[in-house]
């Protein structure tokens, strides 16, 4: 654990104080990013409309729109307005969605309450991920980029082979495209 907490810069701390220190920024971060959804949904658009205020603040709600048409805004969008707070608590758990789904989470104007419950067990796992096995994920990478880039690229290319393959399948499923009797696992 020395180490985690060394390259937090937390180097001789306990355990829990790492995790609190990363509860802590995780929950800011999120927060923060939710608050900029909401103020894309509300104010932000008021003022644009009314071309009032700074011209980097009508820019910046013009990319907040158009980023709201990317397919991986609606795809949020979509989790937020099925799931709620539990896509905002699962969010925590992967990697490029968090911010899309706590955006949306801000575009939806889900309760700010609501957020901030469903925020704090996923902040705390993520915590726990990123205090332990999620940087030795990535001092795993750097170790094995360090010895071997071309090993790295490989399993990188074997990391992508295999969500493609998954991506495929599951869209494959979901069209109805693959033969009950072929259909494997979950």
């Amino acid at each position: 654990m020395t180490d985690v907490a060394e390259a937090y810069g937390l180097g001789g701390r306990p355990f829990w104080v790492v995790i609190m220190v990363l509860t802590v920024i995780v929950f800011a971060r999120s927060h923060l990013t939710y608050w900029a959804g909401r103020a894309a949904s509300e104010g932000a658009g008021r003022l644009a409309a009314t071309g009032r205020g700074p011209r980097w603040w009508a820019v910046a709600h013009a990319r907040t729109a158009d980023w709201g048409s990317t397919v991986s805004a609606q795809r949020a969008s979509r989790a937020v307005h099925r799931w709620g707070p539990l896509a905002v608590t699962l969010a925590y758990l992967t990697v490029g969605a968090q911010t899309a789904v706590f955006i949306a989470a801000g575009m939806a104007r889900m309760p700010y309450g609501r957020f901030t419950i469903a925020s704090l067990p996923g902040c705390v796992a993520w915590a726990f991920i990123w205090g332990t096995v999620g940087l030795g994920a990535v001092w795993a990478a750097a170790a094995l980029a360090a010895e071997s880039p071309w090993g790295l690229a490989a399993a990188g290319l074997l990391l992508a082979a295999a969500a493609f393959w998954w991506s495929r399948r599951r869209a494959a499923r979901r069209d109805g495209a693959v033969p009950a009797g072929q259909r494997t696992g979950g």
